[in-house]
């Protein structure tokens, strides 16, 4: 695509996401309602999604992921947010977020991270920021083409017919180039104020980097086509990182 038409795109793009954000926002009313009412809606994606996608129930990783995932709540200033964090068995090393903070971490990013404690909770509060900043809804808005009353409605059955027309692929899309660095940003800063060591995040990034120069022989082909470039990622959250630490 030329530059041309990569702008042109991103306006279109753009005013669908602010026009979302608009419905939302005037239908829901306060913050502490567009919380619960996103919630809702990511509550009824989640049902939809187990049915149709194997979860790991390893208790001792639930358990390692819910301490994280506890740990970095304290940190949100907005205490009407709520998460949690689930483990599905799929071959890509992936994650994504629902509006209202459930959260899907694949087995083999689990691995992928070797159970790195800090790189986990980059991972986590990565996907947390998405719903923070309220990424997670607008892009749901945005591409399920419904209204937020249709969104807000009790019932799942527009998700499911969604779903199963795009399949898991959809959720696994990244944000925009944009949105994918905020939340990357907001990530550092939850792990940080949460006591983790935010070079989890460099050193994460660091080993897809090296992963992207040999895409033939791993399963991060559609991560790289879908995210913005690694190399710049970690430039970035270098900047975030205190020298001193040992990266």
């Amino acid at each position: 695509m030329d530059e041309s038409s990569s702008y042109k795109l991103g306006r279109v793009v753009g005013k669908k996401f602010r026009k979302a954000k608009w419905m939302w926002e005037s239908f829901v009313g306060s913050e502490e309602e567009s919380i619960r009412a996103e919630y809702g809606v990511g509550r009824n994606m989640t049902e939809a999604i187990l049915e149709q996608t194997l979860r790991d129930t390893d208790p001792q990783l639930q358990e390692f992921l819910e301490e994280i995932q506890c740990l970095l709540a304290k940190s949100v200033r907005n205490r009407f947010h709520r998460f949690k964090v689930m483990v599905v068995v799929e071959d890509a090393p992936t994650a994504f977020a629902l509006p209202g903070g459930f959260i899907f971490l694949t087995r083999s990013l689990v691995e992928f991270c070797d159970n790195d404690r800090d790189e986990m909770a980059f991972v986590i509060a990565h996907e947390m920021a998405h719903v923070i900043r309220r990424h997670a809804i607008n892009r749901v808005l945005a591409e399920t083409a419904l209204s937020a009353a249709a969104l807000a409605s009790p019932g799942r059955g527009w998700f499911v017919s969604w779903f199963r027309r795009v399949g898991l692929q959809a959720l696994e899309r990244a944000h925009s180039r944009e949105q994918e660095f905020e939340a990357d940003m907001l990530g550092v800063l939850l792990t940080r104020n949460a006591g983790f060591d935010p070079a989890g995040a460099v050193r994460l990034f660091e080993r897809f980097f090296q992963l992207s120069t040999n895409r033939s022989t791993t399963k991060l082909g559609s991560y790289f086509e879908t995210h913005p470039d690694v190399s710049e990622r970690i430039l970035k959250l270098r900047k975030l990182v205190p020298r001193h630490q040992d990266l």
